[in-house]
């Protein structure tokens, strides 16, 4: 039995880098590589809350690995040749109470 991986996401940093006529913030996004991601299928539960807070359809929830510091909240990531958005917080769990590499998880909707 081989271990258990996760693959390479993409996740777009966000940059604020000004203002619009409306002064609300503008953005640049940077694209940053971010090494054994798990991407799961979420829990008919999962689906439903995120359905019903959003009105958008839960596709995929990530295991974010052990130690990783990017800011994953409101943000765009590929993979599978798509692109899809964060909805909601990260979770967390107590990094040495956990056996695997992953201890944290974010939920993904197809992006807009």
């Amino acid at each position: 039995m081989g271990k258990i991986r996760g693959i390479d996401v993409t996740l777009y940093e966000k940059t604020r880098t000004g203002t619009d006529a409306f002064n609300r913030p503008v953005y640049t996004e940077t694209p940053v590589t971010v090494s054994n991601v798990l991407v799961g299928e979420p829990s008919e539960s999962e689906i439903t809350d995120t359905t019903n807070m959003t009105g958008k359809r839960l596709l995929y929830v990530l295991g974010i690995p052990k130690g990783d510091t990017h800011v994953w909240t409101d943000r765009r990531v590929s993979f599978f040749g798509e692109d899809f958005q964060t909805v909601g917080e990260v979770t967390q769990g107590i990094e040495d109470m956990i056996p695997l590499d992953w201890n944290k998880k974010v939920r993904v909707v197809r992006y807009e």
